[in-house]
């Protein structure tokens, strides 16, 4: 799971089966303080790649600066350079994707409400994709009355 910005536009591509691809760079910020109480702080780059609908979603979206949360799996590639030396990198294969931040795509705003999630469907049969809700910020609510005394296991 990582939360960060785009740090380049996606780059839209078709397989020859017509399959669509998506390729994109996150910056992945972590803070913290050493033990001299300094603050300290580190970005990671992460290359990443969507497919079909997830990717064409992401494509129309999606833009460089605009922050994104992803799930996915790593996914190691190795090849040979044209200069003859191996080359290798360690990427991300996303599988599920939530906007965040403001629908307007201003920036600077603090964040906010995201845009939505974008679920993968697991499935045997051909992949289908699903919105589902906005996630909220607060607790679940519950219909239900509070249990009465006698209820209570503790």
């Amino acid at each position: 799971i990582l939360m960060g910005n785009l740090t380049r536009d996606p780059q839209l591509r078709y397989l020859p089966n017509n399959t669509a691809v998506c390729e994109f760079g996150m910056a992945v910020n972590r803070r913290w303080r050493d033990r001299d109480g300094n603050q300290k702080e580190e970005v990671c780059f992460v290359d990443l790649t969507a497919f079909g609908r997830q990717g064409e979603t992401i494509n129309q979206y999606m833009a460089k600066g605009r922050p994104m949360l992803v799930e996915g799996r790593l996914r190691y590639e190795s090849w040979t350079g044209q200069d003859g030396q191996k080359r290798s990198r360690l990427g991300v294969v996303v599988e599920n994707f939530t906007f965040v931040g403001s629908r307007d795509g201003n920036r600077g705003d603090g964040g906010g409400a995201g845009g939505g999630e974008y679920r993968q469907q697991r499935s045997s049969g051909p992949q289908s994709y699903d919105d589902g809700p906005p996630m909220s910020d607060g607790p679940p609510v519950s219909d239900a009355p509070p249990p009465s005394g006698d209820d209570i296991p503790f």
